[in-house]
């Protein structure tokens, strides 16, 4: 199969990795582009340099490669219509229309899509006036949840007690003409859960947790994620089929319904609350970094899924497979990250910590300078993957590649995985870390 995948991080490193190598590490065979791809996404596509926001240059190029699918990782090229301008060309595109990624481009209509639907979520109302930011935060807070309505790369989020620090951030946003959403507090761990959709079938794949604060023990600002791991051996029975009934199925009958069909990923970001599951967002990509351990386990082939979604198939798709490995994956920042990050600081080690038996590097922030070194280019420049047959080993596999990254005034953090994989030595001393 010819395959152009369009994105350049690590998510889009694990899906190009995912397409090129079975879970044995045997070549599939897939002949691999990507737009524009990172200097590891290029060990297995050819890379095109293109403007992934112009809907009819990615058409145009899908066209000339003659490929048979195109996979869009990003959201932004989601939002404009990247796919639409794809289908229009008569390629299959996985990932939704312009008007179903509204479901991500704004989070007021993901709202509303819920409201109608019957999704369970938190209380929350919109807010386009600096004036009437006070009273919508006293409504739901403290904590004070707010969020930007528009895309904002998994960073328009502000969780805090301090109502001045909720007030400034609604303040920037509306100054700067948009609008947030102010939501009540959510309490109970997340969990991401990915669904495959052709518009009317859904398929779950594993669950997965992710760790958005910069700090350890969740400290410090929201970030796109700093790692994650799967599977979930704290998860309640039933979690999945609980959200395909109340979340994914229902949220999918209700766009078809208004006559705008989702067909692609739907991310639901979820709290198990004391009051049972609560949708926290909706993505209609795949998110990063859950993708990066969700992949790493998964053992059908990922091409014919996503192409059975794009060709409206999936009812025909046998069911999936999973590796027994557990995942853990844990995010290199480069300097100053999530503020201003420094780039352009050389990257050493990278081969070695892919050399860790059970372990490898996907690049994000990367690029060649002119002499071609590896060099920082962004805010997190690797995600560090590490497997293994339980959670523990999988988490020793993964800092044991980081532990070989150098790449100067990098952080990342040390507890990715930390608290279950105490919990898992506590209640099973005869097993440390075991994971079903």
């Amino acid at each position: 199969m010819r395959i152009l995948v369009i994105g350049s991080g690590a998510r889009e490193h694990a899906i190009v990795r995912a397409l090129a190598l079975t879970p044995s590490g045997e070549p599939t065979g897939n002949v691999l582009f990507a737009a524009p791809g990172n200097p590891g996404i290029g060990d297995f596509a050819e890379r095109s340099r293109l403007d992934i926001l112009d809907p009819n240059a990615v058409a145009a190029r899908a066209v000339e490669l003659g490929v048979d699918l195109v996979v869009i990782g990003p959201e932004a090229p989601l939002v404009i219509g990247v796919a639409d301008a794809v289908r229009d060309a008569g390629i299959p595109c996985f990932g939704p229309s312009i008007n179903a990624a509204k479901l991500e481009g704004s989070k007021s209509f993901a709202k509303q899509i819920m409201s109608a639907a019957n999704v369970p979520t938190a209380g929350s109302v919109t807010v386009d006036d600096v004036a009437a930011l006070p009273a919508a935060l006293d409504q739901f807070g403290p904590p004070y949840v707010v969020k930007n309505d528009g895309l904002a790369a998994g960073k328009g989020v502000v969780v805090t007690d301090d109502k001045g620090v909720a007030l400034a951030h609604g303040e920037s946003v509306i100054g700067g003409g948009g609008k947030v959403v102010v939501e009540e507090f959510l309490d109970g761990p997340e969990v991401s859960l990915f669904c495959i959709t052709d518009g009317t079938t859904v398929v779950p794949l594993a669950p997965a947790q992710d760790f958005k604060r910069l700090g350890e023990g969740d400290t410090g600002p929201n970030t796109g994620g700093m790692g994650a791991y799967s599977p979930l051996p704290w998860s309640p029975p039933g979690l999945v089929d609980d959200v395909l009934e109340h979340v994914a199925r229902p949220v999918i009958a209700e766009m078809a319904r208004r006559g705008t069909p989702f067909q692609g990923v739907l991310y639901c970001g979820l709290a198990l609350t004391s009051r049972g599951v609560r949708v926290v967002e909706f993505n209609v990509r795949f998110g990063d970094p859950e993708t990066q351990v969700v992949l790493a386990r998964l053992r059908s082939p990922l091409a014919e899924l996503l192409l059975a979604a794009a060709r409206g198939e999936l009812a025909d798709f046998p069911p999936l497979e999973w590796s027994d490995d557990a995942a853990v994956v844990v995010v290199i920042a480069a300097e100053n990250y999530p503020a201003r990050p420094v780039t352009g600081t050389a990257i050493e080690g990278v081969r070695r910590a892919s050399e860790v038996p059970g372990g490898y590097v996907l690049q994000a922030g990367t690029d060649l300078d002119k002499g071609g070194r590896l060099v920082s280019a962004g805010g997190r420049v690797l995600s560090v993957v590490g497997l293994g047959p339980s959670l523990e080993a999988a988490q020793s596999t993964a800092y044991l590649g980081v532990a070989r990254v150098r790449l100067a005034g990098s952080h990342f953090r040390s507890d990715i995985a930390a608290a279950v994989t105490r919990d898992l030595r506590k209640h099973n001393p005869g097993s440390p870390g075991a994971a079903g």
